[in-house]
């Protein structure tokens, strides 16, 4: 029962929310960035889940990005920024409730 009733407030919490599958099938990402974090990243829809050292956090797309080649992710506790840098592949992970700001480069 308790497992049907954190499924069924997750899902109403997220709303219209990825499909968990999805992410597991994507392609990841791996990122290293400063003070020892790094992670890996999947792509779908409109979502981005990180696996970290530090932790697992789903983020949903948001406004921002100064150029089209930029996307913006977040949730309460993260915000993440992906295609920085001349190449693109910088991002920066702002963790909101630390607050912790990390600079990041793809691998």
């Amino acid at each position: 029962m308790n497992k049907l009733l954190a499924t069924t407030l997750c899902a109403l919490l997220a709303g219209c929310a990825t499909d968990p599958s999805m992410l597991k099938t994507a392609e990841a990402d791996r990122y290293r960035c400063e003070n020892d974090i790094a992670f890996t990243v999947r792509f779908a829809d409109d979502s981005a889940a990180i696996n970290s050292n530090r932790g697992y956090e789903v983020l949903y797309r948001d406004a921002g990005g100064l150029s089209p080649s930029q996307t913006v992710y977040g949730n309460p506790r993260m915000r993440a920024e992906f295609g920085l840098g001349t190449s693109g592949k910088e991002a920066i992970l702002r963790y909101l409730l630390q607050p912790l700001v990390v600079r990041c480069v793809r691998d």
